[in-house]
């Protein structure tokens, strides 16, 4: 009886475990049904937004181009009653990204650090201005951002981190025939990369200036000619100090002229050099001092003053390096050397100040702690000379006590040869 039973059971649990399979399953909404066609196209955009920053943070399609991603019926989920409204406008794109990114409570859920003033930066900018007039060829959030594929500012790849906002730009600013409306020139990038800004950037510090930098990112706009002294004043602080009190501040700003960029020019900034600064054909100050005028005079005792210390730390550098290479402690000789040549460094700044009794003043400094480093440098190849001479002294002895020595031992062992003879 208990047989049947449990047979009665399996039979029945059999029954109910085929009726389940034979049943097809529950159907279920995609929760992105826009990419699950567009993936399976494998077109780009379904291709990019697989690291795209919204996508990564649970964002749809439809948070941008609206309608219902949650059903699979194309004409349904493209209905422009639930909020469709395709690919938008240019016009219409700072607007839409300011929908989220203008929201303080709602962008807080996702990085509560990122600023929510973008919208309004961008329409102080010289492109959101020409926007709101109607120009669409400037530049709106997907021209530097890119559409599909954005990534946070901190990602190599993204197309605004420091080391691609450069080109980034260019890609309009060094058009020809896109900036030609605009009559704004296209060697700003070009120049750019041959500056020293670009170089250090290059080299691994991305704190070095981007456009960014001194153009603004949302609210970019080029720098009027009064303000170009305060924005390279920004990382260039001692110098723009200095410019203010210098008698060059008063008369540049009533001609109108660019103070920094005057003399170190504004996107192709090449490393400083003291020839820059002096009377020869490639010194700065000869654009418009002349011989004879107290410019011209100025120029040239700046420059022969930072010379003198200059030569002077590189006879204490070679004096230094021949101690050091014939194995000389020279330690104390390279620290005070390197005060040395921070005095050098200050001196060079203290020229935007176009004062020679003040660069002089810190030369002469400088120029004490050179010969200080140079005398250890001699003291150092005197005492390695006495070492020498020491030790040339010593072997000497030591020959000449061995020599005597085997005289002495060949003396004592002669009267046995005798004895035995």
């Amino acid at each position: 009886m208990r047989t049947l039973r449990f047979s009665l059971l399996a039979v029945l649990a059999l029954a109910a475990t085929l009726a389940a399979l034979s049943q097809s399953p529950p159907e279920t909404k995609p929760a992105d049904a826009c990419l699950a066609c567009h993936s399976i196209l494998e077109d780009e955009p379904s291709k990019q937004f697989v690291d795209d920053i919204h996508g990564t943070r649970g964002l749809t399609c439809a948070a941008c181009h609206g309608g219902d991603p949650t059903v699979d019926d194309m004409a349904a989920g493209m209905n422009p009653a639930k909020g469709y409204i395709g690919i938008p406008k240019r016009a219409q794109i700072p607007q839409l990204c300011a929908r989220c990114h203008s929201d303080a409570a709602f962008m807080r859920t996702y990085n509560p650090s990122l600023r929510t003033d973008q919208l309004q930066q961008y329409r102080t900018s010289a492109h959101g201005r020409r926007l709101a007039q109607g120009d669409t060829g400037v530049a709106v959030c997907t021209d530097c951002h890119s559409v599909h594929g954005i990534r946070p500012a901190s990602n190599p790849l993204s197309s605004v981190h420091p080391l691609r906002l450069p080109e980034t730009c260019a890609t309009c600013h060094a058009n020809p025939e896109h900036m030609k409306p605009y009559k704004i020139p296209t060697d700003q990038f070009a120049d750019y990369r041959a500056s020293v800004h670009f170089q250090t950037l290059e080299g691994g510090d991305l704190s070095a200036p981007t456009c960014a930098t001194c153009h603004g990112n949302h609210g970019a706009a080029p720098p009027g000619v009064a303000s170009v002294e305060r924005v390279c004043g920004t990382c260039h602080v001692f110098q723009e100090q200095l410019f203010d009190r210098s008698p060059h501040k008063e008369p540049w700003a009533g001609l109108g002229f660019a103070s920094c960029s005057t003399c170190h020019s504004n996107h192709r900034i090449e490393r400083t050099r003291d020839v820059l600064v002096g009377t020869s054909p490639d010194a700065v100050c000869v654009r418009c001092h002349v011989e004879g005028d107290a410019g011209w005079t100025t120029a040239g005792n700046i420059n022969s003053q930072l010379s003198r210390l200059d030569t002077s730390l590189q006879d204490a550098t070679g004096v230094l390096d021949r101690a050091e290479r014939a194995g000389m402690d020279v330690s104390e000789g390279r620290i005070t050397l390197g005060n040395a040549h921070e005095k050098l460094i200050k001196a060079r700044v203290d020229v935007h100040a176009f004062n020679a009794p003040e660069v002089q003043a810190t030369v002469e400094g400088g120029l004490g702690l050179a010969g200080q480093a140079h005398q250890a440098g001699l003291d150092a190849l005197a005492e390695l000379a006495f070492r020498r001479k020491g030790l040339a002294l010593s072997l000497i002895i030591i020959a000449w006590v061995v020599l005597s020595l085997w005289l002495l031992i060949r003396h004592l062992e002669r009267p046995r040869q005798i004895s035995r003879q």
